[in-house]
């Protein structure tokens, strides 16, 4: 796989128009957008238009969801958008297994059953591949799955993805203390009798990049560039949260003592309870942000620009109590400020980062975007909420 300077990339201070677009709501004709034609026609389309940006959202798997921002992954791709028409271009489907798609909706996505219809081609497709892949294809899959940039992150989703669809979907907190906390000897059963469902999960994941890979591709010959989006938070039912445990505001048995949220705001009068677990950022700071670099250098690889969302956090984060109902009963707990970010620079260089600065925005917020450089963000709507208004065109 390809790192981020193989890619056209641009500085966050020229300018530049674009779109938002999240590949699943370009039109195709198997129930939701992929990484197939239609983008290609999109990619053309925008750049006839003089557009040079792309913004999606996070593009990791929903589990039984459907947001982007409710992903079981901060690192793997979401399978719903590998295109079965690429699959096909690339002798890994046999067409006639597209002839027997349901009846799909035209104007929504119903994910229940696009989830069933895809999961049976990717079935067929790992099939297909076991018994009749070229060499070329067989050496590709393994240079994928050696890349250093997986390293930190695909073992231990293969685990969590076969060890969700063993236990029929259950949360992680559910599969036993062993499984749950990780015994060395728990994992090494699973590795075992689980073996080829976590090959087929890194074989998706495979899919998934080499098409995401082709898109941009296509996106830098056609003058555009990729904003990516990163949640801050990660979900609680997640192979990061699994695999970091410590990293995490836990119990004893897993489940999250404060969780994430915003106070009170022109949204909701009681504010906004999101539920993922908070980042225990005094461990982080010990492992020199570890975990957070590798993530951030993971979505590095899919985009040229990268949002982060909810930036005001990393100054100061609003910590709920995990029994609470609403986000009224929250606080205001410091965050790691400027830290993270000076160590992801050692690690990575210079980074092209956005940062969603919406929200409570207080003094200190302000400072920290200043002190690293990066652009925030203006919603012309809001310009109109009066005259003093710092989102104001002018």
């Amino acid at each position: 796989m390809k790192g981020p300077t193989d890619h056209r990339r641009p500085t966050t201070d020229s300018r530049a128009a674009g779109i938002l677009l999240h590949p699943t709501s370009l039109p195709g004709p198997f129930g939701i957008g992929d990484l197939g034609p239609s983008v290609d026609r999109f990619l053309d389309w925008a750049a006839a238009g003089g557009q040079t940006l792309w913004q999606v959202l996070p593009l990791g798997p929903t589990g039984g969801g459907s947001s982007p921002y409710t992903s079981s992954s901060a690192f793997a791709g979401n399978p719903l958008l590998i295109s079965p028409e690429r699959l096909v271009e690339e002798g890994l489907l046999n067409r006639e297994a597209l002839e027997d798609a349901p009846q799909f909706p035209h104007r929504r996505v119903d994910f229940a059953t696009v989830r069933d219809w895809k999961q049976r081609l990717l079935r067929l497709s790992w099939e297909q591949f076991e018994h009749l892949a070229t060499p070329a294809l067989r050496e590709d899959l393994s240079v994928f799955l050696r890349a250093p940039e997986q390293a930190a992150w695909l073992t231990d989703w293969g685990r969590f993805a076969a060890l969700k669809a063993y236990f029929s979907g259950r949360a992680w907190t559910d599969w036993g203390p062993d499984l749950a906390f990780r015994d060395s000897e728990a994992l090494a059963a699973t590795d075992e009798a689980l073996g080829r469902e976590m090959a087929y999960e890194r074989y998706v994941q495979f899919l998934f990049f080499r098409q995401w890979e082709r898109v941009r591709r296509a996106a830098s010959e056609s003058g555009i560039a990729v904003v990516g989006d990163i949640p801050i938070y990660a979900a609680h039912d997640s192979a990061d949260v699994w695999a970091n445990q410590d990293l995490f505001q836990l119990d004893g048995t897993g489940r999250p003592t404060a969780v994430a949220g915003v106070p009170p705001d022109y949204f909701s009068q009681t504010g906004q309870l999101w539920g993922n677990p908070l980042y225990r950022w005094d461990v982080l700071e010990d492992e020199n942000y570890a975990w957070w670099i590798a993530r951030i250098r993971s979505c590095l690889t899919t985009c040229d620009l990268l949002r982060i969302d909810h930036f005001r956090a990393f100054a100061a984060y609003w910590s709920v109590p995990a029994v609470d109902q609403t986000a009224l009963g929250g606080r205001w707990v410091p965050g790691p400020g400027r830290a993270l970010f000076d160590a992801a620079r050692e690690a990575l260089g210079a980074l092209p980062i956005l940062a969603e600065d919406l929200g409570v925005i207080t003094e200190e917020v302000r400072e920290l975007l200043d002190a690293l450089g990066f652009p925030g963000m203006k919603i012309l709507q809001f310009g109109f909420y009066g005259p003093d208004s710092e989102y104001l065109p002018h």
